[in-house]
């Protein structure tokens, strides 16, 4: 049995992708592919891989989830499954993680080290990546709307200069994956795509079923909602620039010096990343076909309006 992790990132509709495969179990399943989404994975299958402070000795909480997922892969290979997908984000960390600690996915490899270990070993691991700009301005609007303050000038400007960014994440993620592949899937091209996320997940063997592939879920706050939250808080809305649409804390110079950084992410994963990763998606065929990689920065320049408007994908 095939095993592919799919980790998220947060805030690339990831709950999109998930819905996707809820709403196709069945047919999936007659083509022998299975699936595991945070419904079966947060209800106490994962439980233990990473150590509950009440579970007990770390080991045996170890050894306990091993032998839960153990069981539940025999049982999945039973109904005939041969390429079992399991996404959850949670896998990765989370964005209250990744903002109390002012960086990206600090423990990443961590993590994903102890969810290989529980499965044995793991065929492929995906994570899908976005432009740190907005995908940090998502994460911050979902902090505001659950109850989190506006953040300061001067916190914005720190994460605006953040400089762990997809690269290492990615290289944490390959050192974790042990001799499984790492695909990285962008989330500009592919993000409103979930059955295209699903082909280069299985290694592209099948092709999959358009049903629900164009449903779009837990799109992001925009600043109508913001303003809503700030006012439950006893927040001053006014503190929000005026307009409608998606909130964008991060001033121009910021924006650019993000875009660069991630334009540069890409274009590493594009040259091949060091033998650790490989990318998904038309940029990497394109890059192999002409033998060299023209600078992402310009390919994503009008991708990102009909993207980020929700025209294409949720999870803004």
């Amino acid at each position: 049995m095939d095993v592919i992790l799919h980790v998220g990132a947060h805030r690339t509709a990831a709950t999109t992708f998930q819905a996707y495969m809820r709403a196709n179990s069945e047919g999936l399943a007659r083509h022998g592919v299975g699936f595991w989404g945070p419904g079966r994975t947060r209800s106490g299958l994962f439980r233990g891989i990473i150590p509950q402070p009440d579970g007990g000795p770390e080991r045996r909480q170890a050894q306990r989830a091993a032998g839960r997922i153990a069981l539940a892969r025999e049982a999945a290979g039973r109904s005939g499954v041969r390429q079992l997908v399991i996404s959850d984000e949670g896998m990765l960390g989370s964005v209250r993680r990744n903002l109390a600690a002012g960086t990206l996915y600090p423990d990443a490899g961590a993590r994903l080290a102890r969810h290989v270990s529980a499965f044995g070993s793991v065929d492929r691991i995906a994570i899908s990546i976005r432009s740190p700009a907005l995908y940090w301005a998502s994460c911050l609007a979902e902090a505001v709307v659950r109850g989190h303050p506006l953040p300061t000038a001067a916190e914005i400007a720190e994460i605006a200069a953040l400089r762990r960014g997809w690269r290492a994440v990615i290289s944490d993620i390959a050192v974790a994956a042990g001799a499984g592949e790492v695909i990285v899937m962008a989330h500009e091209e592919l993000g409103g795509l979930p059955e295209r996320r699903l082909w280069h997940m299985l290694g592209q063997t099948l092709l999959p079923p358009m049903t629900h592939a164009r449903d779009w879920l837990n799109h992001g706050p925009d600043l109508a909602a913001l303003r809503t939250a700030l006012m439950t808080q006893g927040a001053d809305p006014a503190a929000l620039p005026p307009g409608t649409g998606r909130w964008m804390p991060f001033d121009a110079a910021q924006q650019a010096a993000m875009h660069e950084d991630y334009a540069d992410d890409l274009f590493w994963l594009a040259a091949g990343a060091d033998g650790l990763a490989r990318l998904a998606g038309e940029k990497a065929k394109l890059a192999g076909e002409a033998g060299t990689h023209p600078h992402p920065a310009e390919e994503l320049r009008g991708r990102h309006d009909d993207i980020e408007e929700g025209r294409m994908v949720g999870n803004r």
